[in-house]
């Protein structure tokens, strides 16, 4: 069984991420408003009824900001930890309210979402990924460093989020106040493109086809610049770079090395945009 993907939105105005099979889908993080979800969602051709939770990687606002009237509206259930919510400071009906844990799978119809510990300066930072038979994605962002456990965990998708959010130089040579260099680069932060590069270079599987470059900088990265930089190392994988501004096109996942974009109802081109940081 395959997986249909997409980044709604991907940059610190926002972070949401769809990942679905032929009969229900969640969301990763909902940072953007309920409107921009139901419009963004209409123009790949999707109905907001095929999703079945939102799950919820930390309390940061541009992962969360839409979370609460998103799950009111449609009554999806959330999937956030108890101190992630307290830290969240949002209300949400106590029926759609669940738990989960790292190293404990949901199972969400033919959909299992496992989670795991990141390094992120957040109250309880969780990273996913979510299967579908045999097939795998991950989401992959706001991680300060890479772990063993990332490692094991990108090592066995299809296709990933991938945060690579700053070039080092273009950070330390640029107007951010010293304390905030600190805390993008001081290993709860913010994974550099070096940082994603070498992951992505030693630990790819080679069934890998897709990888979606996420949470890019405005001021310390440019998309042409990641792009450039990880195709050269790309060996047949497919880079794309999610935009802050817009929706990525939707990308059928299988277990072959090569799978072709699903088709949405209006195509927008993947704009070559600066994203966002902090």
């Amino acid at each position: 069984m395959s997986l249909t993907i997409s980044s709604l939105n991907s940059g610190s105005n926002g972070n949401c991420y769809y990942i679905g099979n032929e009969t229900e889908a969640v969301l990763i993080d909902a940072g953007i408003s309920c409107r921009e979800t139901e419009k963004r969602m209409k123009r790949l051709g999707l109905e907001i009824k095929k999703i079945k939770a939102i799950f919820i990687s930390h309390e940061h606002k541009d992962h969360i900001s839409g979370m609460a009237l998103l799950s009111k509206k449609f009554q999806l259930p959330v999937y956030i930890t108890e101190a992630t919510h307290k830290q969240s400071g949002i209300i949400l009906e106590k029926h759609l309210i669940c738990r989960f844990s790292e190293n404990r799978p949901v199972q969400i119809g033919n959909l299992i979402i496992r989670s795991f510990k990141k390094f992120h300066d957040a109250g309880d930072p969780h990273s996913f990924t979510i299967s579908s038979g045999q097939v795998t994605v991950g989401v992959f962002t706001d991680i300060g460093t890479v772990c063993k456990k990332m490692i094991q965990h990108f090592s066995k998708c299809h296709a990933a989020f991938l945060e690579a959010n700053y070039d080092e130089d273009m950070l330390m040579n640029g107007s951010y106040p010293y304390i905030l260099k600190k805390r993008i680069s001081d290993g709860h932060g913010h994974l550099s493109n070096d940082e994603a590069l070498e992951l992505f270079a030693k630990h790819k599987p080679g069934f890998m086809s897709h990888l979606i470059l996420s949470h890019l900088s405005k001021n310390n990265n440019t998309p042409e610049l990641v792009n450039d930089l990880f195709t050269a190392h790309a060996n047949g994988v497919k880079i794309i770079v999610a935009s802050r501004y817009e929706e990525t096109r939707l990308y059928a996942i299988g277990t072959n090395t090569f799978s072709f974009p699903a088709q949405r109802k209006k195509l927008i081109p993947d704009k070559h945009k600066q994203l966002s940081l902090f």
